[in-house]
């Protein structure tokens, strides 16, 4: 019998249930969240070609309902044997980049498309369709856009996307539903005997990870529909020649001469008390033939790994670009123990084919290596690593052919430095598909934010590899947001032309072409509408204001349409807690007013068309030392609460004593704090939260001690415990399968039944089939009718109404 998880008993509750059925928000809200979303954009790897994917509308909760299964961590979809999930997308439409040609890519009706990917030789592209039967994947090319061509409708997506473009571009790597796997495991009906676990004395911290293995049967369905059979399609013949055996195969790459693959196999024991990532692997090279040519590892079961650390021995095996067949990897120097002493954490290897031979070290880094990048030289490479202690990142080029060569600085920074950040390197694909550093002779690209205390101005730079000198080619003008998506081309005598995503507070975001050797001339390459013209007259300002300590503060001002200055309305906060070292960073500005201004899903934004003023990402860093900064969490969090509501009212814009605070997940936690501790609200919403902190004791967010190591701390910031001081009324609202590490969906249910025994005053509401986000349509509208039916009652003028819900929903 395949589990539904789905089908669970709504949790039960401590007071009768106002309602039973879905409800609806008031007409205007209903028609902005049924408005059509715009279209998104893949750009070829040469940017010759746009492939318009048209998204879908949100799904019917009948769609959201469709049974899965939780197996080691992930939730599997059994008829598509991949993955669950709620979205897809609907259409796809070929167009080149001077809009000469469009043409539609044939679909069947109401398909549900699952993802597209294109050849690095951008002469062909792949996507994949869910069906009842299983996971289909296409192929189509970009001279023959209406005749796709059928892969399989075996594809296996339980443990990855199933496929990857082999090196030629042409042939596919795919993993496939094994032929005749047999039957579904049944589950006994009378048990033999109990299920059992042991500990012997070693520690292994883990997070409270949701979807895990409960018993053998777990295991045996998740051995059925995570096996896989490597095959290789070639479009010369339309074949599908089989890889070797089925296997539990995590993931296959080939290698850049196309002649070997490299396969993580996942192997027993399996555990309940982990996911399928940290079970024990093999991995290994095989020939095309599926033979094993060199075992590389055997990774053992990962348990004993520190808080905050990494397994030992190799992590992160992958190919080398710019090299035929060889393998580089990284490996801990400190036992993965983040808290032992170190003079180098980490260090990268090598081995070529046909790798029996001795591993070359390349580097060592000081801090936890976070990757490794190649130019177009495989002898020089960008290493990044990450200083746990002081929340720090860097960045170092690396001369791999002279031993004596010092590695440079590109970058050293907080990576909470979002004034700092230099942009990231834009990245292409070489001849064989591996991705490296655009370079025109030794200069490369970056792209970034551009975040500045007016707002973010997204720019494109070009550093020189020698000089590491930096020249800025544009950046966004002022009072718009324009980012950089693709560059067309470029050289070592003219500048780039490139591709933007184009926006302000009154146009919507559409795709532009830019060329600085006329930098005049900007060429729309898409001009889609409006989606919400409704939205259009509301405002936002960027505020920045002070905490009491000093410390910068930010938030975004949303008025709703019409507004009539100096008038006083109820204010919503809506918020999450950030951890910061220092109050310089803590102070940046993050995100920009002049975005355009679009609505969806279950955003708190959608209050403006009720009359709320909304405060939205109002800043609540938490600042301290790394391991002890959760000790002030309260006192920091309303402090800048404290700021951010002065700072509208002495605007005139908010009546003090009509204001409300809400969030979603840590935000949520968040805001439960705040109603237990302060008595600055008179009401607040708590989605998908988690707020005993002895549930998860063994660390929260940036929290890195355990419960028994700081156990005045757990306490302090456990809303659950401080139950007694929400005075305020709180509206719960949580997934009712709520995947999301922690936020299990009892941790709403005690909040609410304390409170309830308490004498306070709360509703808890439980979506059906939903996770720790809501995508159903039914269950984002009933999300909405929630919140602005609880802040009209308890933020009403006159003082708190005692009338509960009437009638039935609209």
């Amino acid at each position: 019998m395949i589990a539904f998880p789905a089908a669970l008993a709504l949790l039960i509750t401590a007071a009768p249930v106002a309602h039973d059925r879905y409800r609806l928000p008031p007409p205007e809200v209903v028609e902005l969240v049924d408005a059509p979303p715009s279209p998104s954009i893949s750009t070829s790897p040469d940017a010759r070609w746009m492939l318009v994917v048209e998204r879908s509308s949100l799904p019917a909760i009948a769609d959201v309902a469709r049974p899965w299964l939780p197996l080691a961590g992930i939730r599997v979809d059994p008829a598509a044997n991949a993955r669950y999930r709620t979205g897809f997308d609907r259409g796809l439409i070929l167009r080149d980049l001077g809009g000469d040609v469009e043409t539609r890519v044939p679909l069947a009706d109401g398909a549900r498309l699952a993802g597209a990917s294109w050849s690095h030789t951008s002469l062909a592209f792949a996507y994949m369709i869910r069906t009842d039967a299983g996971t289909e994947l296409w192929t189509v090319r970009v001279d023959d856009p209406e005749n796709p061509v059928l892969v399989t409708d075996r594809l296996n997506g339980v443990l990855g996307s199933g496929f990857r473009w082999m090196p030629d571009g042409e042939r596919l790597l795919c993993r496939l539903v094994p032929s005749g796997r047999g039957p579904l495991p049944e589950r006994l009906s009378v048990p033999i005997g109990p299920i059992v676990q042991e500990t012997r004395g070693e520690t292994s911290p883990l997070r409270t990870y949701q979807d895990l293995l409960r018993d053998e049967h777990d295991a045996a369905l998740f051995e059925h529909y995570a096996a896989s059979q490597l095959a290789l399609w070639n479009p010369a013949d339309q074949t599908l020649a089989p890889i070797g055996k089925p296997g539990l195969i995590s993931s296959a790459s080939p290698s850049p001469d196309g002649q070997h693959v490299l396969v993580t196999e996942i192997r027993r024991p399996f555990s309940y008390l982990m996911p399928y990532y940290l079970f024990p692997q093999r991995i290994e090279v095989r020939d095309l033939a599926g033979k094993t040519e060199q075992v590389i590892a055997e990774i053992p079961l990962g348990e004993n790994i520190p808080i905050g650390g990494v397994r030992t021995g190799k992590r992160s095996v992958q190919w080398k670009a710019g090299e035929d067949a060889t393998l580089v990897w990284v490996e801990a120097l400190d036992g993965g123990d983040p808290k032992r002493e170190a003079a180098h954490r980490d260090r990268w290897l090598s081995v070529a084919a046909p790798f029996d031979g001795a591993a070359t070290e390349l580097v060592r880094v000081e801090h936890r290596a976070q990757g490794i990048t190649w130019t177009k030289d495989p002898n020089l490479c960008i290493t990044s690593e990450y200083d746990r202690d002081e929340r720090w990142t860097r960045k170092l080029l690396v001369d791999l052919s002279d031993d004596g060569a010092e590695p440079r600085v590109l970058e050293d920074r907080s990576v909470r430095d979002r004034y700092g950040h230099p942009g990231s390197l834009v990245m292409r694909p070489d001849a064989r598909g591996s991705y490296v550093v655009r370079q025109d002779g030794d200069r490369v690209y970056r792209r970034g934010e551009g975040a500045a205390d007016g707002g973010a101005r997204p720019f494109l730079d070009r550093q020189d590899l020698k000089t590491l000198e930096t020249e800025r080619l544009w950046q966004c003008s002022p009072g718009s947001y324009e980012r950089v998506t693709a560059i067309v081309k470029s050289g070592t005598e003219v500048k780039p032309t490139f591709v933007t995503s184009y926006e302000s507070p009154e146009e919507p975001p559409n795709w532009r072409l830019r060329d600085l050797e006329n930098p005049g001339v900007v060429v729309a390459l898409t001009s889609y509408p409006d989606p919400q013209p409704a939205l259009r007259g509301i405002t936002k300002q960027l505020l920045t204001y002070e905490r009491s300590d000093g410390v910068a503060l930010s938030a975004t001002l949303y008025l709703p349409k019409d507004y009539a200055e100096g008038t006083r309305l109820p204010l919503f906060v809506w918020a999450y807690p950030r951890e910061f070292n220092d109050p310089a960073t803590a102070g940046q500005v993050a995100g920009t007013p002049y975005r355009f201004t679009r609505f969806s899903s279950s955003s708190h934004l959608f209050l403006l068309t009720q009359g709320y003023a909304v405060l939205d990402n109002a800043a609540m860093p938490v600042i301290g030392d790394a391991e002890t900064m959760n000790d002030t969490f309260i006192a920091q969090i309303a402090d800048a609460a404290r700021a951010a509501i002065d700072t509208v009212v002495e605007m005139g814009v908010a009546d003090p004593e009509r204001v409300a605070v809400g969030g979603h997940s840590y935000g949520a936690f968040m805001t439960a704090n705040l109603l237990a501790h302060t008595d600055l609200f008179r009401a607040g919403v708590a989605r998908s939260g988690a707020y005993n902190r002895t549930l998860t004791p063994f660390g929260f967010q940036a929290e890195r001690r355990t419960l028994w190591e700081a156990p005045e701390t757990y306490f302090a910031v456990s809303p659950f415990l401080h139950a007694d001081g929400i005075e305020e009324p709180i509206l719960l609202i949580h997934g009712q399968v709520d995947s999301n590490s922690g936020t299990f969906p009892l941790q709403s249910e005690r909040l609410f039944q304390a409170i309830k025994g308490l004498g306070g005053t709360a509703r808890h509401v439980v979506l059906p089939h939903e996770s720790h986000g809501y995508r159903a349509r039914e269950s984002v509208l009933h999300t909405l009718a929630e919140m602005i039916e609880w802040l009209d009652r308890h933020m009403a003028a006159g003082g708190v109404l005692e009338a509960g819900f009437q009638g039935e929903g609209r």
